[in-house]
């Protein structure tokens, strides 16, 4: 398989990606432009699902272990009814992002067949790991995402080695508010929620990942929303 391409932070391009990978068109990905309350108002309802693209650091390379330590000396088991995978290439923390967004919300998204639906098909029973194994063997759905970008770009294409920032997301499922995260081998959840409250509750976590990074301003929202 070639280099993975690292996705950008783009609403439009993130859309004609999952369109690639068999969306509905009657969803989309959305910037979130501000977390005060009163500016989410503005983000169309419901909304199943929240991406942060955040830089990498210390601070949460950190926390991540402390995490992990935590929840493996509890006995923590991942909840069954949540998709979760854990990601094995170092650029692909965006593609990882949209399945999740979309793979807990297959209730509410209608999935043409194809990548992802396929994918989705043959990772049922698989462990986080071994989904994550998957989807590095996926060729179609990576280069789905290459291959958007080139459409889009005069440029030629091309893969780099540097990583400095992560995508994660954050969903609602049984009334609990969870962030999937491929570097971390759990979900972590973030306290009970609904449909109604679910990005206002979610705006507080992502609030605190922000107020750690102070010095810090890359950060960047998106919301998976129904098309208006």
């Amino acid at each position: 398989m070639s280099a993975v391409l690292a996705m950008e932070s783009n609403p439009e391009t993130m859309n004609k990606y999952l369109k690639r990978l068999g969306v509905s068109d009657k969803w989309r990905m959305v910037d979130v432009i501000s977390l005060d309350e009163e500016a989410l108002d503005w983000v169309p309802r419901p909304v199943l699902a929240l991406t942060l693209l955040f830089p990498l650091s210390t601070t949460y390379e950190d926390l991540r272990s402390k995490e992990e330590q935590d929840l493996l000396s509890k006995g923590h088991q991942a909840p069954k009814d949540v998709f979760h995978l854990r990601q094995v290439l170092s650029n692909v923390c965006g593609t990882i992002a949209l399945v999740h967004s979309v793979a807990n919300n297959t209730h509410h998204i209608e999935l043409e067949e194809g990548i992802l639906a396929t994918y989705l098909k043959n990772a049922k029973g698989l462990d986080a790991a071994a989904k994550g194994a998957l989807l590095e063997n996926s060729a179609a759905m990576l280069e789905a995402y290459k291959d958007v970008v080139a459409a889009s770009s005069n440029e030629e294409v091309t893969a780099s080695d540097t990583v400095s920032h992560h995508f994660v997301t954050f969903v609602h499922k049984d009334g609990t508010l969870y962030e999937l995260d491929g570097r971390k081998s759990f979900p972590i959840e973030h306290g009970s929620t609904n449909e109604d409250r679910f990005l206002e509750d979610a705006a507080k976590v992502l609030r605190s990942f922000i107020a750690r990074e102070p010095d810090n301003i890359c950060f960047n929202v998106m919301a998976l929303v129904p098309e208006q």
